[in-house]
């Protein structure tokens, strides 16, 4: 469906969060912010296939509430969600658009489908918001969980819900959490009972710049016949580097088959220094582990098998890291190692 392009962008927010977490009482208290002569629309997303959320939202004169069952608005498959939202647009031609997608989705997806240059011309996008459970924060076999970080790390704001019912444990993991996620999340706000002023949100979305290359051997075996700039790639393995608000992040994703020693990777990372964060989950001949230190305490457990192998470091100073990934992946022990 074709556009036609609205006189101004419409500032559009994306409310993401885990389920339960509180994203429809926080949005059902924003839209009662609506000034009187404007319209304000919604795009809800449920995994289902039967809506109930959007019953819960006004159903008067200036609200226009459009629910995309089944699936998830922050899959690959875009199309539903393009059709969705050109017909919310062209049909209601809101002044100020919320989005709500599943809290199975992952909302960093669906904020790249929004920032194409597609949609710039019709939509002003604002700070994505994530919200949490406060009242959950201390139990960490909810809090690791990998989709939960991934909303986290997308999240330019950070809503805690149930602010009124969180315990000791709660606030001291809340402090933990604003640590770990220092390098992501621009702002946290406290929300009770779902109130939050609209004003606290309202700031234009601010990305992050994340560039992913080939391994950093491989660029520098092909930079003496190709010295333009590596190109962008999908595929395992891969490395990047991510800066947002004066922070870094350096990453690399690693094929599931490749296993590593562990003594001698646990040694490396312990080795490091002058980071904030370390985060990794990694395939070792002692089982899959999961590591994840601060400066004030080294964590590291078996866990459950994941997906690839994955590492992350948050820093601020500049450091050589050709030479750790070399470290890195020298301690790969697969039978496939000795023929890379």
């Amino acid at each position: 469906m074709k556009l036609i392009a609205p006189q101004k962008a419409v500032p559009t927010h994306i409310i993401s969060g885990f389920l339960g977490a509180g994203k429809t009482t926080l949005l059902k208290q924003l839209l009662s912010q609506k000034p009187e002569h404007e319209v304000w629309a919604v795009l809800m997303n449920e995994f289902g296939q039967i809506g109930v959320d959007q019953q819960l939202l006004p159903q008067q004169q200036g609200y226009q509430v459009k629910e995309l069952l089944g699936g998830c608005l922050c899959c690959s498959s875009q199309l539903p969600m393009q059709i969705a939202l050109s017909r919310l647009l062209s049909e209601a031609k809101p002044d100020r658009l919320f989005i709500e997608p599943t809290g199975l989705g992952h909302p960093a997806q669906l904020l790249e489908q929004l920032t194409e240059p597609h949609w710039h011309t019709h939509l002003s996008m604002r700070a994505l918001v994530t919200v949490v459970d406060g009242s959950r924060l201390h139990d960490q076999a909810w809090t690791q969980q990998n989709l939960y970080a991934d909303q986290l790390k997308a999240a330019q704001i950070i809503v805690v819900s149930h602010a009124d019912q969180m315990q000791a444990a709660d606030e001291q993991a809340l402090i933990q959490l604003q640590q770990e996620y220092q390098a992501y999340a621009q702002k946290w706000l406290k929300a009770e009972q779902g109130h939050l002023a609209l004003t606290e949100m309202d700031i234009p979305y601010v990305g992050t710049q994340r560039k992913i290359q080939p391994l950093l051997k491989l660029q520098q075996n092909t930079i003496a016949t190709h010295p333009q700039e590596p190109a962008e790639i999908k595929q395992l393995p891969y490395h990047y580097v991510e800066t947002a608000q004066g922070y870094a992040v350096a990453g690399w994703k690693l094929p599931k088959r490749w296993q590593f020693d562990f003594y001698p990777l646990l040694d490396l990372l312990c080795e490091q220094q002058d980071w904030l964060r370390i985060k990794g989950i990694f395939y070792t001949n002692q089982g899959w582990k999961s590591f994840n230190f601060n400066p004030q305490q080294f964590n590291y457990q078996s866990t459950d098998e994941g997906i690839d192998n994955r590492l992350e470091i948050i820093y601020q100073s500049e450091r050589d890291w050709e030479k750790f990934e070399a470290e890195l992946l020298a301690y790969r022990v697969d039978a496939a190692a000795v023929l890379d």
